[in-house]
């Protein structure tokens, strides 16, 4: 680098470095240097004396460090690369150095971050992170930042706590939060709270947030990249403070109106506190009689004694005539309470009867069960018997026709061959006969072989027969689970419905039919809003009882309430409109609403282990449990789960008291004498657990779907098995026939070769023994078919006198189930009229025990008032012994006698303590004005700030170079003067600024758009036209951006000032131009401390007192501490 021009500080032409002893001897001595020299003015607070950290980014430990009160450069290579990395470079590519830069990060960077994170500055203002947790090193727990501020002369923020020096100590955690201390000259700890370092931030004019103050690398970057002219603009008002001013103006007005309130209020207080101290003046002197107020007290004294005496005796009326009607009421209760059991009395007896009768059915039935079953066998077997001696009969009929159409033909042929006298054809005649004799046999062979055929055929009828009994025993079965399957089906709907909406467990019209009920109720149909379904009003605390509940409730769960008929009417109609005719509809139960459920207590059964259904059950309305008690009596059935321990409970022991029927888990009824099975075996309404439901039942309809599916296939395989025997049977049916046909062929042809008339003679005597044969045969046949049909006719009436047995057990059997059935019912009706006869008993012997204590408490209530009414008679002739007429009750006369003695205590009071009085007129009169003297100040304040207002905008109206003729508000001309003003400086800066190389430029600033608008002219005269920021070279637009900082600097107020590489894009001549401009500022505004981040080596600068140059040394391996120390020119050139 060229040596620099020494226009501003004097320096040897050749100048070595000083030594490192120098060094040393400056760092000690260099302030104090600057504070004697008499030409110096050293800034004296808010300077930056020293920086340390540990533990900070990537530094276990970074300083300390000390700056000089006016110029400073940080020097260092970007990214501090080792001196390995520096002899390689041409080796390694530019990702690896890439790579070492961002692991060995400058400590440049590290000591602005601390600089603007020390002094209480967001994490995202350093441009080097978004939380302060990413400034702890990696590996470490914490990271801390100490910061030494001067604190020295007149300015000094409270210089005898704090001292010459101010340490700022901030501790910064892993998770992010911050702590502070912040510590006087002498090391002791001042205060830790962030108010505070706020409190000195102000008091010294610091802005860390401000880019004047602290202008970082990021930030110049983006301002040189900015197309944006409102961010220029932004970037103007914050580092002139103008938008701090306008925040400043806005709190002003604010702040004004606020008073105004204030005032309006104390107006208004002021208006009260004179009424007050009117008030007291008043009561003051305010003085009444007393001895006519006192002579109205003894009156109205007389007057209250005879008052109370009278109101006893008309109580004591009104007692005796309730005892009266109390008395005739008893009397009516009690013939209320005989007819009751009368009543009850008949409801047992009818239901004892009907229960005999039923128990002596149900005996009979159970008695003629198993001679049914034996004598339907008896049928059957009986039935087979006459058929089989049926077919046998038939046979043998069969057999004897034959014969006797043989015997017939035989007797004709003997007539004929009698008569026939040509003996010639012999021979023809015995082959004849031969021939006849064959097929005789063949007839025979035909006969035996029809016999087989006709047993097959009976077996394959019989085999028909029997799969056909068993195909619609199946076709029955499947018909059953068929509809067990629509029933889970539908069952399983409502329940994934219910899953969305639990009404439709209670049908699917429920839903709709409660909105119409609550558009009735809305409308003023109902008197009250009828409750229902009440099984969507009762919750379960078991769910394993749910099935037992529902066992017990039945219908009553679908069922609704209603106050009155009414009610009743009108909730009809609408299940009108939501159920169609034909179709059942929930029952509608009519009883008055209550608040209050019903006193159950002395009635209900108890057993120590199993609930009853009332307890069982978590009922919040009233009216569901009122209806359910009246209705089915829940206070009195038993819930016990296992069936063997309820039929122990209730049936093998005495029933627990007051418990008149139990339900098990499963739904089974138990009573003490009888026991009755449930048909469900799951909950419908009130199981909770609805995916549980669902997934039984939806194992339940595959289970149903694929014993349907077997049961088709069974049937199938029963009709192919019907049909291949069908077939069978038509096969030996035919051949049965082809036989039939055979055999009468050959008997034809063997009678027409007996028919032959022969010519010959014939051998008679032959067929006279055939003759004679055959008739044996037929009378051997006869005989044996007599006895066959004797044993059929036999047989058959066997079966008949069976079938009518069997009929008539059977009918008497259907007789007693219609009969019980009825009974049943009946059995029902009357259990429920026995209930409610003896709630109607209990009902009337709890209101007579209930009026009867109000009529004993009555009297006695009689005798105390009697006796009541003797002592005060005695005290009111104390009183006053001539009984006074009182027109007035005791409650007004006590109210006149409470107000007339607070009256005379008053009176009293004010006579007694006249000063008191005095004393409280003082205090509201001094209130009073003191208050007035505040609205008075106030009104004082708001004046004197509108004064002050007013002044301003008058001064600028003095510069304003323009008029306008309507007047805006104060606080627009007051901004925009101050706008104005600090414009036009800073441009006369910029242009000044930018003259110094010949560079021509304008500043165009739009107040009411926000915008800055920035132009130079890089070359001579007009060589070259204006041109926009982004138009020039890198190191230009660095240069100008120097410029406009500068510019900046000169109108803005702060005691230090920080640039982070504010060289990195010029050349040479820019580099040494800037420079200059920036020594020159600094030389002019000693009292101003800044601050130079720089990779550049400063080895051209002059020796100066003024000047500072801290090295940042390259870290060697291993290193954890980066040394800083002033750097010698000699030691740059050695290095160089």
């Amino acid at each position: 680098m060229a040596k620099r021009k020494e226009e501003n500080f004097s320096s040897p032409k050749n100048a070595k470095r000083p030594r490192q002893e120098e060094l040393e001897d400056f760092d000690k001595d260099g302030d104090e240097d600057e504070c004697k020299g008499t030409t110096l003015t050293a800034a004296e607070v808010g300077i930056i004396e020293s920086i340390h950290l540990k533990n900070f980014m990537c530094h276990s430990m970074l300083g300390p460090f000390k700056f000089g009160s006016n110029v400073n450069f940080v020097v260092g290579n970007n990214g501090s690369w080792s001196a390995v990395v520096r002899s390689r470079l041409n080796a390694t590519s530019a990702s690896q150095v890439q790579a070492i830069l961002l692991f060995q990060p400058c400590g440049k960077s590290a000591v602005l971050t601390a600089l603007i994170v020390g002094l209480g500055g967001r994490a995202v203002a350093t441009n080097r992170g978004s939380s302060l947790k990413g400034f702890v090193k990696d590996g470490q727990n914490s990271a801390d930042i100490s910061i030494t501020l001067r604190n020295r002369g007149d300015d000094a923020f409270k210089a005898s706590v704090y001292g010459n020096s101010i340490l700022i100590q901030q501790h910064i955690s892993i998770d992010g939060s911050r702590s502070y201390k912040l510590k006087s000259a002498t090391g002791s700890v001042v205060s830790t709270r962030k108010e505070e370092l706020i409190a000195i931030l102000d008091h010294f004019n610091i802005q860390v947030d401000n880019p004047v103050s602290v202008l970082t690398q990021e930030m110049s970057k983006q301002f040189l990249q900015s197309k944006n002219e409102g961010d220029k603009y932004k970037f103007f008002m914050k580092a002139t403070q103008l938008e701090q001013m306008k925040e400043d103006y806005s709190y002003i007005m604010e702040t004004k109106e606020r008073t105004k309130e204030q005032i309006h209020q104390g107006e208004e207080r002021l208006t009260e506190l004179k009424r007050q101290c009117v008030e007291k003046e008043e009561r003051f002197q305010s003085i009444a009689g007393l001895s006519t107020m006192k002579t109205n007290l003894e009156s109205l004294k007389h007057e209250m004694a005879w008052a109370v005496v009278n109101e006893i005796e008309k109580q004591l009326n009104a007692i005796r005539d309730n005892i009266k009607i109390g008395e005739d009421r008893a009397a009516r209760l009690d013939r209320k309470m005989e007819e009751q059991q009368v009543r009850l009395n008949e409801a047992e007896q009818k239901y004892k009867d009907i229960q005999d009768k039923l128990e002596k059915i149900s005996e009979e039935t159970n008695a003629r069960a198993p001679e049914c079953m034996a004598l339907k066998a008896d049928v059957v077997a009986k039935k087979r018997a006459y058929n089989e001696a049926e077919v046998l009969y038939n046979r043998s009929l069969n057999e004897y026709k034959a014969l006797k159409k043989d015997d017939e033909q035989l007797c004709k042929r003997i007539e004929e061959l009698k008569k026939s006298t040509d003996q010639s054809l012999e021979p023809e005649r015995l082959e004849r006969q031969k021939k006849i004799s064959w097929l005789k046999e063949r007839v025979k062979a035909f006969q035996n072989q029809e016999n087989s055929v006709n047993q097959e055929i009976e077996q394959f009828q019989q085999a028909i027969e029997k799969d056909k009994e068993e195909h619609g025993k199946i076709k029955r079965e499947e018909l059953d689970v068929k509809h067990a399957l629509s029933y889970n089906q539908r069952q399983l709907k409502e329940l994934k419905d219910s899953k969305t909406d639990r009404l439709k467990r209670f049908g699917p019209n429920v839903p709709a039919l409660l909105e119409a009920i609550d558009d009735a109720y809305r409308q003023g149909h109902f008197t009250y809003k009828p409750v229902g379904p009440l099984g969507a009003c009762i919750h379960l605390r078991d769910p394993e009882l749910a099935l037992a509940i529902e066992s017990c409730l039945k219908g009553l769960l679908q069922a609704y309430c209603c106050h009155n008929h009414a009610d009743e009417r009108v909730l009809q109609a609408l299940m009108k409109r939501f159920y169609l005719p034909g179709t059942s509809r929930p029952p509608i139960i009519v009883s008055e609403f209550r608040n209050e459920i019903y006193d159950v207590r002395h009635r209900a059964a108890y057993h120590p282990d199993f609930p009853t259904v009332l307890t069982a059950l978590e009922i919040d309305n009233a009216v569901v449990a009122n209806s359910l008690i009246d209705m089915r009596g829940i206070e009195t059935v038993l819930l016990i789960k296992n069936n063997s321990v309820a039929r122990a409970v209730m049936q093998s022991q005495k029933p627990p008291k007051n418990c008149r029927e139990a339900f098990t888990a499963d739904g089974d009824q138990v009573f003490a004498g009888r026991y009755y099975s449930s048909e469900n075996t799951r909950p419908k309404f009130l199981s909770r657990d609805v995916d549980s439901e669902i997934s039984d039942l939806e194992n339940e309809v595959e289970n149903k779907t694929a014993q349907i599916l077997n049961l088709q296939q069974h049937l199938s395989a029963l009709e192919k098995d019907i049909k291949h025997n069908e077939e069978l049977l038509k096969r030996c049916q035919l051949h049965y026939k082809e036989l039939k046909m055979k055999i009468r062929k050959n008997i034809s042809e063997i009678r027409e070769l007996e028919n032959i008339e022969e010519h010959q003679s014939v051998d008679i005597a032959t067929l006279e023994d055939e003759a004679q044969e055959n008739k044996s045969k037929m009378k051997m046949v006869e005989e044996h078919m007599e006895q066959q049909k004797e044993n059929m006719e036999h047989l058959k009436s066997l079966k008949i006198e069976a079938e009518n047995k069997y009929d008539a057990i059977k009918f008497k059997i259907n007789q007693l189930s219609e009969l019980a059935d009825p009974l049943k019912d009946e059995l029902n009706l009357a259990d429920s009229e026995v209930d409610n006869q003896k709630r109607g008993k209990r009902h009337y012997e709890e209101k007579q025990k209930e009026h009867l204590d109000t009529l004993n408490k009555k009297k006695r209530e009689l005798d105390m008032k009697e006796k009541e009414l003797e002592e005060k008679m005695s005290q009111a002739r104390q009183i006053c012994p001539e009984r006074i007429e009182v027109e007035k009750s005791a409650s007004i006369l006590d109210k006149e006698i409470n107000r007339l003695r607070q009256k005379i205590q008053a009176e009293h009071a004010s006579h007694g303590d006249r000063e008191e009085i005095m004393r409280q007129y003082q205090e509201a009169r001094e209130t009073y004005l003191d208050l007035d003297s505040k609205v008075r100040t106030l009104k004082k304040f708001i004046k004197l700030l509108g004064e002050i207002m007013e002044h301003r905008f008058k001064t600028y109206q003095q510069f304003r170079s323009f008029r306008q003729k309507n007047k805006p508000n104060l606080y627009y001309y007051i901004n925009l003067f101050q706008m104005q003003c600090l414009t036009l400086r800073c441009k006369l800066y910029f242009d000044n600024l930018l003259s110094q190389r010949a560079y021509c430029g304008k500043m165009n600033f739009d107040h009411k758009n926000e915008t800055l608008s920035i132009s130079v002219q890089p070359g001579e005269g007009n060589k070259a036209a204006f041109s926009d920021m982004r138009a020039l070279s890198g190191g230009e637009r660095s240069f100008s951006t120097v410029c406009f900082i500068l510019s900046l600097w000169s109108i803005a107020e702060s005691p230090f000032r920080c640039l982070d590489e504010f060289d990195v894009y010029m050349d040479m001549v820019n580099r040494r131009i800037a420079m200059d401009l920036i020594l020159k500022m600094a030389d002019s505004q000693r009292f101003r401390q800044f601050i130079l981040l720089t990779p550049q080596s400063m080895s051209s600068l002059p020796s100066s007192k003024l000047i500072r140059i801290l090295r940042m040394s390259d870290p060697e391996r291993g290193q954890t501490t980066l040394p800083f120390r002033p750097v010698t020119q000699e030691e740059d050139d050695d290095q160089r």
